[in-house]
């Protein structure tokens, strides 16, 4: 009996290694096109707005320039905690996860080809311009339609709690 057992663990050993070398391999090229895309950069902006934050509060305190090494070392601690909460070696196993759960490995290696390729490349390059610029065209035609939604709110809200009685409709 428990040379069956041996048996049929083997037997199963063997036949799992492809599958652990698949996984292995699909962790791989998610991680590479992770790398490719710089998505380890994806946390830069939050820390450039932490230490915005504590520059500000440091000018509206209106401190003297002498303690400028205070405001630097809080800002020290603050990368600290966000390394700590949101550095890329806590990113990274959910990153690769994310990718793996949404994309093949087929799939993976054609990013990663298409990435490599000088279109590609310039797509990594180009991106962030577009997607900054993208957002401010999107937000100019937005601006035309803030007053007529700001009125339907303020209507909606007429209409939910209208004014005290005394002539006026409700």
């Amino acid at each position: 009996m428990s040379r069956l057992r041996l048996l049929f663990c083997s037997i199963l050993l063997v036949a799992s290694s492809p599958v652990f070398a698949d996984a292995a391999s699909h962790d791989a090229d998610a991680k590479k096109f992770l790398q490719l895309t710089r998505a380890d950069k994806l946390a830069v902006p939050v820390y450039a707005q932490v230490q915005q934050m504590f520059a500000q509060r440091f000018a509206e305190a209106k401190a003297p320039e002498s303690k400028k090494a205070l405001l630097e070392s809080y800002q020290a601690k603050a990368n600290a905690v966000l390394d700590r909460a949101i550095g890329w070696d806590k990113l990274e196993p959910d990153m690769v996860k994310l990718y793996t759960t949404n994309f093949s490995e087929a799939e993976l290696k054609e990013l990663l080809a298409f990435y490599q390729s000088p279109v590609g490349r310039k797509v990594l390059e180009r991106m962030p311009q577009l997607a900054a610029r993208s957002v401010e065209l999107s937000q100019k035609h937005l601006q035309s339609a803030v007053p007529e939604v700001n009125k339907l709110l303020q209507d909606m809200s007429t209409e939910l709690n209208p004014p005290a009685a005394g002539g006026k409709k409700k």
